[in-house]
């Protein structure tokens, strides 16, 4: 009996030292990273099979990340490791596509298995996947064996980010990368897919002011950019600022961005949008700067269910402003009835842009609406009201107007 005892105790001791010894090493898997400020980031994504360590324990965190290297990080991001070892495409990330890439990765790449050539050369399956799905243009690197830079690694998260979510208000981020000194260093085009990585809150700059243009990105800090791109929750988001005419507004799917407005006018607009739709009740939605107003709720539905890349049904009227352009303008789909339903929204709208000019707006809104609408022959045309140009532009197969106003520019 104590021979069993003493047995069943040396059996006990050592399956505890070996989950201690497992724990240890889950804890800490490579000698360099203890304490690094990437230490849990780089775990993580170790865990996932995004990045490897080496043969001799140690990650390396510190070390460039080459071209190559970052291309397969940023395509195993975007796949679930499975207890086999083998991987699949994220569900998310595949409903984040357009319907043209997840053709694309339906046909052309479905027998793609997330792994190396092992003939030729080994990232090829990597680039080439990100370059269908158009994460970068392959043809613009001369060296897939060079190091990455920091505006080497924003050019390809503003391509990815344009494929998988949408692209912040350019206004905003040209303001929002102001504030970073070494911005004059870089080429515009640097700059544009610099500004939208910082208001994403995947790149940040450096305490000294500066956003790092030229530096090397190290192994550590792609991990943790990587991260950040595939988790919103990880992101360090920039707050809009009322003073300087910014706000939040809605986007697809439930989430956000910022907008910076030209001016008061155009800000105080968006308000009256907002307004308008909670008068019109149920049947309308504000996505961006758009209030989009439905004929019922049926067509509500069909319209918001649409994923990206599929629009078929529209609402039936639009209200909307275009900060970039300083253009306000309503769109009207003359289906049966349209007009009816929203000459009270349109006419609030009027007001508010015109002013005591909007006796003039709404009978040439309704001439063009209502002749539009029985099948006469309506020219676009440009007219001037008060202070602002008036673009009328006629679709007359579709029955659909657009009459964008913009302010008049003196002669």
């Amino acid at each position: 009996m104590r021979r069993l005892t003493a047995v069943m105790t040396m059996v006990a001791l050592l399956w505890t030292g070996s989950n201690a010894y497992a724990s240890a090493d889950a804890a800490s898997p490579f000698s360099d990273i203890r304490g690094n400020w990437a230490e849990n980031t780089i775990k993580d994504m170790v865990a996932r099979g995004v990045l490897d360590g080496f043969a001799d324990g140690k990650f390396r965190p510190n070390d460039p990340v080459k071209v190559d290297q970052f291309i397969k990080m940023l395509i195993l991001s975007y796949a679930d490791l499975h207890q086999n070892k083998e991987r699949s495409w994220n569900e998310t990330f595949l409903s984040s596509l357009s319907e043209d890439n997840r053709m694309i990765l339906k046909q052309d790449y479905r027998y793609f298995d997330f792994k190396p050539s092992t003939s030729g050369f080994w990232a090829k399956p990597f680039i080439d996947v990100a370059s269908d799905l158009h994460f970068l243009n392959k043809s613009r690197y001369s060296d897939f064996q060079a190091n990455m830079t920091r505006e080497n690694v924003a050019e390809v998260l503003y391509y990815t980010l344009q494929e998988t979510e949408f692209l912040e208000d350019e206004q905003f981020s040209e303001q929002a990368a102001k504030a970073y000194g070494d911005l004059t260093s870089a080429t515009d085009r640097e700059r544009k897919f610099i500004a939208e990585s910082l208001v994403k809150g995947i790149m940040v700059g450096y305490d000294n002011g500066n956003f790092g243009v030229g530096k090397i990105v190290t192994r550590a800090e792609a991990l943790s950019l990587l991260e950040r791109l595939t988790n919103k929750s990880k992101r360090v988001p920039i707050k809009a600022s009322p003073e300087k005419l910014q706000r939040q507004v809605p986007t697809q799917g439930g989430g956000s961005k910022i907008v910076a407005f030209p001016d008061k006018r155009m800000w105080d607009a968006y308000d009256v949008l907002v307004q308008i739709g909670k008068v019109r009740g149920l049947n309308q939605d504000m996505l961006e700067t758009k209030l989009r107003l439905f004929k019922d709720q049926t067509e509500k539905d069909a319209v918001q269910s649409q994923t990206a890349g599929t629009a078929k049904a529209t609402e039936e009227a639009t209200l909307w402003l275009d900060p970039q352009y300083n253009t306000y303008g309503i769109t009207m789909r003359l289906r049966s009835g349209t007009f009816a339903r929203n000459q009270e929204s349109v006419q609030t709208f009027a007001n508010y842009l015109f002013g005591y000019n909007a006796s003039t707006f709404y009978p040439l809104f309704n001439s063009v609406c209502t002749d539009t609408e029985a099948g006469k022959k309506v020219e676009s045309k440009r007219v001037v009201i008060g202070g602002d140009t008036v673009d009328i532009q006629v679709d007359a197969a579709n029955k659909t107007v657009v009459f964008s106003i913009s302010k008049k520019l003196e002669a």
